[in-house]
């Protein structure tokens, strides 16, 4: 059976790309190596934060956004600066345009609703005219990233029962087919039916093989983060210092860069796969779904930050500042870890968990859930409570010298020089009584309870860590977490993949992380968050109005 338009990938941007295309009138089929348990990619795992512009969540929380604001954010975050850079950056201006105009009315149409603090990630490098968001923009859609995935699904079995969409899983496409120059189509190989649960390795067993003709392809195939291997090789020593040997992994195994190669042999071209994103807070999971499994922790700015050598990070190297500086700072010690130290009471306020899996309250999308886990129930969230208790990365001590001495034997061919911590903790407590403080961590913990948002979920009360009225004292050692390609095949803004001499590849089209999110890397070098999936969704539906 022949139809219209073949998308590869059955993730956000692929299902986003399906229900533009099916709306279209186009017979859709919709391929994905792995099973029908799967669909939804990694969304499904998010948070499910959205960067938008001027919203009335914004609004009602006291923050003054604008189209203006927000470029001028992520013209500073991005940093473009190759000739390659082109189309990304006509991506980028046309997503901000999207996210101060239909953006949210389109999504709240379908079926999403948002949680009404926005948050406040990505605050930046210390400059007005650098990187990060100049206000909250990151708007948590109640469901997490079950909720941005939900309608997408529904819409596509809507299409499905009427015919003009089919799916066809376990399907792995190992080329495609070119024929005087434009693609017409994907070939590859059938895999065995796997009941494994969402995320989990599945089998490789090769069961049959396929041949599929399309007047259409779109590759939403997602990145690179689960080999790491790959990351590696293409990690830009230059400019955040050597790769790290042990990473934990933010994405499934089968993320792993292999159709975007596929796609390279064919003869598309890719553009700025030296930029990439990997977070500095990752937990080894102690209950993984797949093959190194990281969480990661979305803090608040209380807790201190030492590298692997004992000494304090600081700014921008501050929790929620800037990412990619805080990287480039930790690889600098010649580790792939640093610590987290901080108090229960830091810890009840400010540690989040990113992901569907670890916020059941936000995924039942009901208020009084969340308010319940994280405003009247007694400790951390559950979850937060369950890595401190069962994850290996957890040390708990009623003292410092208790704490220090369990930090050592985490790491203990990197130890501390215990003096040497109790000298710069003593140093920030004495600080806190100080409203001149000249700490820039004590500062940004001022100006973060400023802002209603932080100071009613986010941001803890300061206070002394050697308060022991405020204890147990905690300690947390954090690992570099795999997570997200920002450069990837080159697109224009109809999602067109284009060749290595920029011409247009006749047939092919690109959306989400496989493309940079969108252009080949519509962040540039840095990543205002929220952008992941408002990069896929917005990629996607390019592709599908345009194959």
């Amino acid at each position: 059976m022949s139809q219209d338009i073949i998308i590869v990938g059955g993730g956000l941007a692929g299902l986003v790309a399906a229900n533009e295309a099916t709306n279209r009138g186009k017979s859709v089929l919709l391929i994905d190596q792995e099973g029908e348990q799967s669909l939804g990619g990694q969304a499904f795992w998010s948070l499910g934060g959205l960067f938008m512009i001027d919203t009335p969540e914004q609004r009602r929380m006291g923050v003054r956004d604008s189209l203006d604001l927000a470029r001028a954010d992520w013209l500073g975050s991005a940093r473009f600066d190759r000739p390659e850079d082109e189309n990304p950056r006509k991506v980028a201006e046309a997503y901000l345009d999207y996210a101060a105009g239909p953006m949210r009315s389109e999504l709240q149409q379908i079926g999403m609703r948002w949680f009404p603090v926005v948050g406040w990630a990505e605050r930046g490098g210390g400059l007005a005219t650098g990187h990060g968001n100049s206000v909250p923009r990151f708007h948590i859609t109640w469901g997490a990233g079950e909720g941005i995935v939900a309608p997408y699904v529904e819409l596509a079995q809507a299409a499905e029962s009427v015919g003009t969409l089919r799916f066809a899983f376990r399907h792995r496409v190992t080329g495609l087919d070119v024929t005087d120059g434009r693609v017409t189509g994907v070939r590859g190989e059938m895999l065995a039916f796997d009941h494994a649960r969402r995320g989990a390795s599945t089998s490789r067993e090769v069961v049959g093989e396929f041949d599929y003709a399309a007047d259409s392809v779109i590759l939403t195939t997602g990145g690179i983060g689960g080999n790491h291997d790959l990351v590696r090789s293409v990690w830009p020593e230059e400019r955040l210092g050597p790769a790290p040997k042990h990473m934990v992994s933010g994405v499934p195994d089968y993320v792993d860069g292999q159709m975007a190669e596929i796609a390279k042999q064919a003869g598309a071209g890719a553009i700025n796969e030296d930029r990439m994103w990997h977070y500095t807070e990752g937990l080894k999971n102690w209950d993984p779904i797949w093959p190194n499994h990281g969480i990661r922790v979305l803090p608040g700015p209380s807790s201190m930050w030492f590298d692997a050598l004992g000494e304090r990070m600081e700014a921008p190297c501050l929790p929620g500042f800037d990412t990619l500086a805080t990287l480039k700072r930790i690889l600098q010690t010649g580790h792939a870890h640093s610590w987290f130290i901080l108090t229960q009471k830091i810890i009840e306020k400010e540690f989040a968990l990113s992901g569907s899996e670890q916020n059941p309250d936000f995924v039942s999308g009901k208020l009084w859930e969340v308010l319940k886990e994280r405003t009247f129930s007694k400790g951390a969230t559950k979850a937060v409570e369950a890595f401190k208790q069962y994850g290996e990365d957890f040390v708990v001590a009623d003292d410092l010298d208790t704490l220090l001495a369990g930090m050592n034997a985490l790491t203990p061919k990197a130890p501390l020089d215990p003096a040497r911590i109790r000298t710069q903790i003593e140093a920030r407590d004495a600080q806190i009584a100080n409203p001149f403080s000249k700490d820039a961590q004590i500062t940004a913990i001022h100006g973060a309870r400023a802002y209603r948002g932080d100071r009613l979920v986010r941001t803890a009360k300061p206070h002394r860590l050697l308060d022991p009225t405020k204890g147990p004292l905690i300690a947390v050692r954090l690992s570099i977490l795999t997570r997200k390609s920002l450069g990837g095949l080159h697109t224009d803004l109809q999602s067109r993949v284009l060749r290595p001499d920029g011409t247009v590849f006749d047939g092919l089209y690109a959306a989400g992380e496989v493309a940079g999110f969108g252009g080949g890397g519509y962040h540039g070098y840095n990543a205002l968050e929220g952008t992941f999936l408002g990069g896929c969704i917005f990629s996607g539906r390019a592709a599908g109005r345009n194959a």
